[in-house]
C-alpha cells in the first residue's frame, strides 16, 4: 500500500529540509488522517514535555501574594498605584508571612529556601528575600545584568550537584539566558566578535546531535568547516550503542579543529557519553590541545543518575549550557545558563590577540568601561547579547530568575530526590511500552537516558528480514519514507535520525510529550509500516 498523497520525488525534496521543518509536513497529513479516522494525531516528534514540576510552581505564585503585599504597604498613590517592595525588616515580614500562610500551596518550599539561602548560603537575610520579592514583581532591570546575587548562587549550586558532583571547580560565573537555545546564538556570535574563531574554522560536532548546532555552523557568517565525531559503537549484536570508539574522539588531536560541539546526553540517541570518552576527551584537552574550547550541552542529564559533565572533567576549555527546560516542563520560561569557569582559556586567548585584533575590540566595548582589554569573555557574551549599546538593558527578565532560582533550590532540597525519580520512571516506562509495541527488547544500558529513542530501521529490519529485503526498500524508498506513511496512514509523527547526523533510515521518537499507553500505539503502528514494506518486497517477487 504506497502513499496517496505524496510522491517518492516529493519526499526526496522534502527530506533535505531541517527535521524540525520536514515536520510540518508530516502534521499537515497526521492532521488529514485524524479528520478521515478516530485515530488521534500522536506527534512524538517534539521534545516538549508533558509533565510539569508543580511545587516550585506553588512557590513562585505564592511569592507573588507576598510580594504584592508588600507593595502595597508601600501605597503612596491611589490604590490602584502602589509602592515597590522595601528592603529594610522584609525577612522578618517574610517570616511573620509565611507563618500567617502555613500549609498553603508553596509556602512549605518558601520556608526551606528562606533558611537555606541564610544558613548554607550566608545570604543577608534583608537582602535576600528582598531581591526574591523585587524580582517576582519585575519593577526593575536585571542589575548585575549577567545574573542576579542571589541567584547565581544557589543555581550554581543546583548545576554543580548536577552536573559536576564532587568536584570543585573553584570560581565559577553563570550568565542567565532565554533557554539553551538562546544561550547558542550568544555564543556562537560571541567567539566570532571577540576573534576567538573565524569564519571558515574547521570545528568538530559530536554525531547523531540537535541539528541547529550543524545548522548554524553552515550559516554564511559562520561557514565552518565540520568534522564529524560519530557514535558509531556498537553492541556485540551489530545495534547501535550510540558510543563513541577512542579512534574518532582522536579526531580532536587535529590542530586545526577550534571548537569541540557536544551534547551530553546526546540527543537524538539519549544516551550520556560513557565515563571512558568522556575522561579520553578531557585528558586530550587538558594535554595536548590545551587551545580547544569546549561547548556542552547538558539539558539532559538530570534524566541520569551518576552524570558527569565535561563542565567538572576539563573546566578551563567548556563552556556549559543548561537549560531548564526539560526537566521541569518549563519550555515556555526560557530558562537557561552559560556557565564558565572563572580561570578559563577564553580570557588568555583574548589577552592573546594581536594588537589590531585587541584595539578593534578596544573600540567595540569602549562604551562600557574606560579600560575595555579587562571585560571577561563572560562579560562580553552578555554585552553582545545587546550589540553592546543595549548593555544597560541586557539579562534575563526578573520574574523569570526568580523561577530559576526556586527550580535550583527545589532540587537542592530534595535530598531523597523524589522529582528525579518520579522523572525517570516516568521516562523509562514510556521507553518500554515503545518496545512492547514494536515486539522487540533493547539491551539493558547504564547510559541509556530514554528522553529520546533513535531507532535505526535497517538494522530493525535486517535482523528479521528474508533475503533481498534490504535492497529492495533501498532501491524503492526514500529513507523518510516511513515518516510519511506513519504520519498518512496512523497519524504517528516522528522525526528523520539522518536529520541530526544520524543513520539515515533512523527515527526518532520523543518520550517526552504523549500519555504512557500511546507510545506502546506508536510501536504498533512501526510495526504495521514495517509489515507492508515486506509485502510489497513479497508482491515485487511474484
Amino acid at each position: 500500500m504506497n502513499l496517496k498523497h505524496i510522491s517518492r520525488e516529493e519526499i526526496e525534496q522534502l527530506q533535505k529540509l531541517s527535521p524540525f521543518e520536514l515536520k510540518s509536513k508530516l502534521i499537515e497529513l497526521a492532521g488529514e488522517h485524524e479528520q478521515r479516522t478516530t485515530f488521534q494525531m500522536l506527534n512524538a516528534g517534539r521534545g516538549n514535555p508533558n509533565f510539569i514540576a508543580p511545587t516550585p510552581r506553588e512557590a513562585f505564585f505564592a511569592l507573588g501574594g507576598f510580594a504584592l503585599e508588600e507593595s502595597r504597604a508601600n501605597r503612596q498613590w491611589d490604590p490602584e498605584l502602589v509602592g515597590v517592595p522595601q528592603k529594610n525588616g522584609i525577612a522578618q515580614r517574610f517570616r511573620d508571612w509565611l507563618g500567617r500562610h502555613e500549609g498553603e500551596p508553596g509556602v512549605e518550599l518558601l520556608s526551606r529556601v528562606l533558611e537555606y539561602g541564610i544558613e548554607q548560603c550566608a545570604f543577608n537575610p534583608d537582602s535576600f528575600v528582598w531581591e526574591l520579592a523585587d524580582s517576582i514583581i519585575g519593577d526593575h532591570y536585571p542589575s548585575p545584568d549577567r545574573m542576579l546575587v542571589h541567584n547565581e548562587e544557589i543555581t550554581k549550586r543546583y548545576l554543580m550537584q548536577e552536573l559536576a558532583p564532587g568536584k570543585d571547580l573553584g570560581q565559577y560565573d553563570l550568565f542567565a539566558v532565554e533557554g539553551g537555545t538562546a544561550a547558542m546564538c550568544y555564543i556562537f556570535d560571541s567567539l566570532m566578535l571577540n576573534r576567538l574563531v573565524h569564519r571558515g574554522d574547521k570545528v568538530a560536532l559530536m554525531t547523531p546531535i540537535f541539528t541547529p548546532y550543524l545548522e548554524i555552523t553552515e550559516l554564511d557568517e559562520f561557514a565552518f568547516e565540520q568534522v564529524h565525531i560519530q557514535a558509531s559503537g556498537t553492541y556485540e549484536d551489530g545495534r547501535h550503542n550510540w558510543q563513541f570508539p577512542d579512534s574518532e574522539i582522536d579526531k580532536l588531536l587535529d590542530p586545526d579543529i577550534k571548537i569541540l560541539y557536544c551534547v551530553n546526553p546526546t540527543n537524538p540517541p539519549s544516551v550520556r557519553i560513557a565515563a571512558e570518552s568522556l575522561q579520553r576527551i578531557a585528558d586530550i584537552v587538558n594535554t595536548k590541545r590545551q587551545d580547544l574550547i569546549v561547548i556542552t550541552d547538558d539539558v539532559y542529564s538530570t534524566f541520569i543518575d551518576g552524570f558527569e559533565s565535561l563542565m567538572g572533567a576539563a573546566p578551563r576549555n567548556t563552556i556549559t549550557v543548561y537549560s531548564f527546560s526539560k526537566y521541569f516542563g518549563a519550555t515556555g520560561w526560557r530558562l537557561g545558563t552559560i556557565g564558565i569557569a572563572r580561570d578559563n582559556i577564553f580570557d588568555e586567548l583574548l589577552a592573546a590577540l594581536p594588537e589590531e585584533d585587541k584595539q578593534a575590540l578596544d573600540k567595540r566595548y569602549s562604551p562600557l568601561t574606560l579600560e575595555p582589554r579587562s571585560i571577561r569573555f563572560i562579560d562580553r557574551l552578555v554585552a553582545d547579547s545587546r550589540n553592546v549599546a543595549l548593555n544597560h538593558t541586557a539579562g534575563l527578565s526578573l520574574p523569570q530568575q526568580c523561577q530559576m532560582l526556586l527550580f535550583s533550590a527545589y532540587c537542592l532540597l530534595d535530598r531523597e530526590n523524589h522529582y528525579k525519580q518520579q522523572a525517570q520512571a516516568l521516562i523509562a516506562r514510556r521507553f518500554k511500552a515503545l518496545q512492547d509495541g514494536m515486539q522487540i527488547e533493547l539491551e539493558k544500558d547504564p547510559n541509556r537516558v530514554g528522553y529520546y529513542a533513535e531507532l535505526d530501521f535497517l538494522i530493525w529490519a535486517a535482523e528479521r528480514a528474508t533475503p533481498g529485503f534490504i535492497e529492495f526498500v533501498k532501491a524503492n524508498y526514500e529513507p523518510t519514507d516511513i515518516l510519511f506513511r506513519l504520519a498518512e496512514q496512523t497519524g504517528v509523527v516522528l522525526l528523520n535520525g539522518g536529520g541530526f547526523e544520524g543513520p539515515e533510515w533512523s527515527v526518532r521518537v520523543s518520550l517526552a510529550n504523549l500519555r504512557d499507553v500511546q507510545y506502546e500505539e506508536i510501536g504498533k503502528a512501526m510495526i504495521a509500516a514495517a509489515n507492508q514494506y515486506a509485502a510489497e518486497f513479497e508482491a515485487s517477487k511474484t
